[in-house]
């Protein structure tokens, strides 16, 4: 089966409960046509670019998907319908991350460099 990172924008007003049963329907619609969602990450509420639909922060989901073309473009379908998904994009990729996204590391790095500068 082939491997596909899945990352969408919620529209910033929906609560952290709405962006994750988003999440799990994601989840439902790929496991449900026989396909697996590996790791799902959320990556919280961050400040886009520019203005997406008057919205300038998005809730930010990933979404590490096993499953063959057919799922993805089910699932596409699906998110294109959903008025509360602002964004999404599906890439092909040749192995899974092993541990947490480079963003969940970024956010890390940020906790740990405010926690050095409260201390000093």
């Amino acid at each position: 089966m082939a491997l596909y990172e899945h990352i969408f924008l919620a529209r910033q007003d929906l609560s952290q409960a709405q962006v994750d049963a988003l999440a799990a329907t994601a989840t439902e619609i790929v496991e449900k046509l026989d396909g697996k969602v590996t790791k799902t990450e959320t990556w919280g509420l961050k400040n886009l670019a520019y203005k997406i639909d008057r919205n300038r922060k998005a809730h930010f989901v990933l979404l590490n998907i096993e499953a063959p073309g057919t799922v993805v473009e089910e699932l596409e379908r699906q998110t294109r319908i959903n008025e509360d998904v602002i964004r999404y994009m599906t890439i092909r990729v040749d192995e899974h991350e092993n541990g947490p996204s480079v963003m969940m590391r970024k956010g890390d790095r940020e906790r740990k460099r405010r926690d050095r500068e409260e201390r000093d």
